[in-house]
């Protein structure tokens, strides 16, 4: 069979036109779906492998009070939110929200108009939230006044070197603190 020249310009503009039909479905059924809103993720809610999970319990004016897993670089913020956030009669005025969050921590978040019914747990840690000496991370090392990264990173080095602490004096008698620093930390500290 042979090929006229007419029946190659047909079968061209049948695969044109063809084509010309596929692209404009395309561009209308795409234009025809909703765009969804672009969802921010915190850093704090995908912790790097660095990090370590701690439990800390919210009470107080929280949507769902209770004990909750976090990043131990996390801040008090943070712990609010997992607990459903703050309700309508939080005073959120006398919480710190940007202190970090530390192991066995109680965050109490007053309802407005009351005095501080715990207090000491107003967005602080309670006196079983010390920082253990001997488990803590660098974040939480941190924390601690006088403290910085270079001194929680020797801490760290001469636990894994010489083993656990056996009490907090060991910080002093290794030098690892002067003796000012101790004297701000060693009420916020223990060793177990």
């Amino acid at each position: 069979m042979e090929d006229r020249p007419g029946q190659r310009i047909a079968y061209a503009a049948i695969a044109v036109l063809g084509f010309l039909l596929v692209a404009g479905v395309l561009v209308f059924v795409t234009s025809q779906r909703p765009s969804r809103p672009l969802e921010v993720v915190s850093p704090t809610s995908v912790p790097d492998a660095k990090s370590r999970w701690i439990k800390v319990y919210v009470s107080g004016e929280v949507a769902r009070p209770g004990v909750y897993t976090l990043a131990d670089d996390d801040r008090i913020d943070d712990a609010v939110t997992a607990a459903g956030g703050p309700t309508e009669d939080a005073d959120l005025n006398r919480v710190n929200l940007a202190v970090r969050v530390r192991d066995q921590m109680q965050i109490h978040v007053p309802k407005q108009g009351t005095s501080a019914d715990l207090p000491g747990l107003v967005g602080l840690p309670s006196q079983l939230a010390k920082i253990n000496i001997n488990s803590a991370g660098i974040s939480e090392l941190d924390t601690l006044p006088g403290i910085g990264q270079v001194t929680a990173r020797r801490i760290i080095a001469y636990r894994q070197e010489k083993g656990p602490f056996r009490s907090i004096e060991d910080l002093k008698e290794t030098k690892l603190v002067n003796n000012a620093t101790y004297e701000r930390i060693k009420d916020l500290i223990e060793a177990r």
